[in-house]
């Protein structure tokens, strides 16, 4: 009999795939990448037309010999690494490790891993796919470019192991971008007025909104406008205007891609990105499931297409007409228009099967491999199942020259929402229709409440806003979202709390140094520029090496010039008048992964080590001593006194000397702005230029 070899990215597919198979096949993994750009250099040149020089990476021998002696005993050869570029990528360096260029060898891919899904592939083998092979190629030598290029320039101005990325040194300056807005907002007070009235023959209260005035939309920005209007309207009477009687609907979601599962999972199940990608990773490669042996319980978790194969949606609706009703089914096939940038290789991410309902097979998956799967299978019925309908009521107000709306709703058919309902879904109002109200119903004032509010500066970049800009801005691909975020929390460029993101005081001077000396590098519209390009790559429209050879002067001359211009940074520590008490040295300010600290310069004799607190020539507001840059634990940058914990005076915002003068509170920048710290007074004025 033949015999047949299967080469697989990973060990775990091994065990799956190998159960579907004869005796016959043999099934192996690569452990993924075989073959690299050496780490100590560059890896290509333009003098040798950017051909790259591949090398086996450390510890993967033991792996090829395993592998070239299956080779040795195969008839035929099937390369079945990842439906992704990556993976036409693995299967290319294999077969060039391997030297399987006089084989018998096959490319196939699936989307699932289910034996109806990988015999079909046996069945369909392709040859090698060399655009997807030159695009994956061309992103590799793109990002050596600039790693390799900018990284030593930030170990010699700032400190050794920082590193500088193509996708990720965009996305530090999104969420620095995002800071400076904050830091920079100065918020302002607005009102608004509620009116609990109590209907006619009615128990329980309705809540109106003031809306307008006089038919125009009416906005209050201080307490004398408002006890201007209840003065206005002491002695009006409520009066029903208008009914509006209508229907709403809400739209079945669409279908999971990995940016809209990690953002969800983000917010449903509170996982960082990566959790959410190694348990997806779980689910695709195969569990073990009672009754059922090894199985993939979803299809592959690197897409950004919301296409859903003809059998799984015939599956779907037979399964929800069966479980829920006829009326459950959605009309037409919830296609959305595919974007530009989507690349269709595969379907969207939902379960291989839709009658392997989670709490089935709860008791074998671990708790969070069961929420993340019951997410995924919620999320495909709902995007075969019909829309949500609403029954709607908005009931104009008049109080005098004032109007004042009600608007209430309730479900008339819940539709898809009998499965899932978004985790940031707004909550709807308790208020139910009201059905006996009519122009003629007379309405009590029980009270009016007004509230005071200012307005929010822009929210905080969590992993899944952050995600879901990188993905509108057409940066970085499905594969690439969560080694980015990864990598900049790793290198402490950024720090997480309570789910936010926030920048360290490493983060700001790196971002400072790239747009400085590489702009074109951490320009968003360039970066997904670059993307395209890649794309182009991948459909055989580009040649790949002319993409690099067009970006390689530029970046190269701009690294030369930086050299340059960066040798007015200082590199010697900063010399301090604080002595060290071991040993009598001036003690010297260095970079941790903290940020600015206190050395000793007699290291490696001398190891002392202190905090170093920079003065910012305030007076502390509380005790008069001095106020000082501090980092909470994570990195982040606050000001402090020096004699804390016996004084707790903190702020978030740079206090400065002046005092505010309507009520001579401390003061804070804002970006060209100075602003009272306390927003109840609202004093601002333009910072001095000086």
């Amino acid at each position: 009999m033949a015999k047949y070899l299967v080469i697989v990215e990973s060990p775990a597919k091994v065990k799956t795939i190998k159960k579907f198979l004869g005796k016959n096949y043999e099934v192996m993994a690569s452990n993924g990448h075989v073959r690299d750009l050496p780490k100590s250099q560059l890896g290509f040149s333009p003098e040798n037309d950017f051909e790259p020089k591949y090398i086996t990476i450390r510890g993967k021998g033991e792996i090829l010999a395993k592998l070239r002696k299956e080779v040795k005993k195969a008839d035929k050869i099937y390369l079945a690494t990842d439906p992704d570029r990556e993976g036409e990528a693995i299967s290319w360096h294999l077969s060039k490790a391997l030297k399987l260029e006089n084989k018998d060898v096959s490319r196939i891919s699936f989307n699932e891993i289910t034996k109806n899904a990988v015999t079909a592939s046996l069945k369909n083998p392709r040859e090698i796919d060399m655009d997807l092979v030159d695009a994956q190629q061309a992103r590799r030598m793109l990002d050596r470019i600039v790693g390799y290029g900018i990284s030593p320039l930030l170990w010699a101005k700032v400190k050794r192991g920082l590193s500088a990325g193509r996708v990720q040194s965009v996305a530090l300056r999104i969420v620095c971008d995002r800071e400076e807005e904050i830091d920079a907002f100065i918020p302002e007070e607005y009102w608004s007025l509620e009116a609990n009235l109590l209907p006619e023959g009615e128990k329980k209260p309705i809540v109106a909104h003031l809306t307008g005035k006089g038919g125009e939309k009416l906005e209050i920005h201080s307490k004398e406008q408002m006890d201007q209007i209840l003065e206005e309207v002491k002695n009006e009477k409520f009066v029903v205007q208008d009914i509006k009687n209508g229907e709403r609907t809400k739209k079945a979601p669409l279908p999971f891609t990995t940016s809209t599962l990690q953002q969800e999972a983000s917010k449903a199940l509170n996982f960082p990105i990566s959790k959410t990608m190694r348990i997806a990773q779980q689910l695709y490669e195969g569990v073990d499931i009672k009754g059922q042996g090894t199985v993939g319980l979803i299809t592959y978790l690197r897409t950004d297409s919301i296409r859903i194969s003809e059998e799984a949606d015939a599956a779907a609706r037979t399964f929800i007409e069966e479980t829920y009703g006829g009326e459950y089914l959605s009309v037409g096939d919830g296609k959305k228009k595919s974007d530009a940038k989507i690349q269709d290789a595969h379907e969207a991410i939902r379960p291989t099967d839709i009658n392997r309902i989670p709490a089935d097979i709860k008791e074998s998956l671990s708790r969070d491999q069961f929420r993340l799967y019951q997410l995924i299978w919620r999320r495909f019925a709902a995007s075969r199942m019909a829309n949500a309908k609403y029954d709607t009521m908005s009931v104009q107000i008049g109080l005098g020259e004032y109007q004042f709306r009600v608007s209430t709703s309730k479900v008339a058919f819940d539709g898809f929402m009998l499965v899932y309902t978004e985790a940031d879904e707004e909550k709807q109002e308790k208020q139910v229709l009201l059905k006996d109200i009519d122009k003629d119903t007379k309405l009590e004032l029980l009270e009016f409440e007004p509230k005071q509010h200012f307005t929010q500066p822009p929210a905080h970049y969590t992993e899944a806003s952050l995600v879901k800009t990188l993905e509108e801005l057409g940066i970085g691909r499905p594969s690439t979202y969560s080694p980015t975020i990864t990598t900049i929390i790793a290198r402490r460029y950024i720090t997480k709390e309570n789910k936010n993101l926030y920048v360290t005081e490493i983060g700001t001077v790196v971002n400072s140094i790239m747009k400085e000396s590489f702009p074109t590098i951490v320009d968003e519209h360039f970066t997904a520029n670059m993307e395209s390009l890649l794309d182009g790559v991948a459909e055989g429209n580009i040649h790949w090496k002319t993409v690099v050879a067009n970006f390689y002067p530029d970046l190269e001359s701009a690294v030369q010039k930086a050299e340059k211009e960066l040798e007015k940074v200082t590199i010697e520590d900063e010399v301090t008048e604080e002595i060290c008490e071991n040993c009598g040295r001036n003690m010297v300010i260095k970079y941790g992964p903290y940020g600015k600290f206190l050395a000793c310069p007699g290291f490696p004799e001398c190891r002392n080590t202190k905090p170093y607190y920079e003065k910012i020539g305030v007076a502390c507001p509380k005790c008069g001593k001095d106020v000082v840059i501090k980092m909470t634990k994570k990195g982040r940058r606050y000001y402090g006194c020096i004699d804390n914990p016996e004084c707790d005076f903190m702020s978030w915002g740079r206090p400065v000397e002046k005092k505010c003068p309507r009520c001579g509170g401390y003061m804070v920048e804002k970006g060209n702005k100075l602003a009272c710290a306390d927003e109840h007074c609202g004093y601002t004025e333009a910072k001095n230029k000086n």
